[in-house]
């Protein structure tokens, strides 16, 4: 079965000043799954996903070379707007970083800067993608309250719904799950899998076992290259590479 890919990674190469940090990557992300990228520490799973977004550039001495290709665009190319890269990802961080406002304004904090500033419109779009994220019944009666007096748990599917409330294709996720206690985790894990009937979710994660609960899709790099890619079942059930079959048995670190 060929799989459509929504992004498209082609001989990636990113140097931070003499360090390689990726080496000739040439993956595919399909399209409304849940791809999860694996490995060690320091391996490049970070890198690979900023890629995306070209957060990358932030980085001081940094060189790229290959292509994301991104709706039939190269995300790579200099002469592209990059906003208009970002708006098409929303990204979800290790830990979740509310704007210091209120919670209704946290998620109408995208739609306000891209022109959107009709009240009853606003409204709308703050409870469609507070109830997105499974979070409207436990804050609709203090929507003005400060987002930073929500739980840890509740802060990161905030941080969901702001990024939703922009209109993504893509969510990027770098260890999303790390700094939320298991009963949130397991919250934000079932909203993954709900929001891939729309979005395309790429995920980095150092726990296999949440991979294995919701990835369709597996990438497992290991200093900076890509050892194997495929289904969730092939990489997790039957891996071909030697290196893979150490990873999974916690014989590498």
């Amino acid at each position: 079965m060929v799989i459509e890919p929504h992004i498209s990674v082609q001989q990636l190469n990113v140097h931070y000043g003499n360090q390689h940090v990726l080496k000739d990557v040439t993956v595919n992300i399909p399209d409304k799954k849940i791809t999860a990228i694996i490995g060690p520490s320091g391996c490049g799973k970070t890198t690979l996903l900023r890629s995306f977004n070209r957060l990358i550039d932030a980085a001081d001495d940094v060189r790229v070379s290959g292509r994301v290709m991104v709706d039939n665009e190269n995300v790579l190319s200099k002469g592209i707007e990059v906003t208009h890269i970002r708006k098409k990802m929303g990204l979800l961080a290790q830990k979740p970083y509310p704007l210091p406002m209120s919670i209704y304004d946290n998620v109408a904090y995208g739609p306000r800067i891209h022109g959107m500033r009709k009240r009853k419109e606003l409204h709308k779009i703050v409870e469609h993608y507070l109830r997105r994220v499974n979070l409207w019944d436990e804050v609709k009666d203090r929507l003005h309250a400060p987002a930073t007096k929500l739980s840890v748990g509740q802060q990161q599917r905030l941080c969901l719904a702001r990024g939703l409330a922009v209109e993504p294709e893509i969510i990027l996720c770098d260890e999303p799950t790390s700094a939320l206690d298991p009963v949130s985790s397991q919250k934000v894990e079932e909203l993954f899998v709900e929001l891939k009937q729309d979005y395309t979710l790429i995920i980095v994660t150092h726990t296999l076992r949440q991979a294995r609960r919701i990835a369709d899709h597996v990438i497992f790099l290991y200093l900076g290259r890509v050892i194997e890619k495929g289904t969730a079942e092939e990489v997790f059930n039957n891996p071909k590479e030697p290196e893979t079959k150490a990873y999974m048995k916690g014989d590498m670190s």
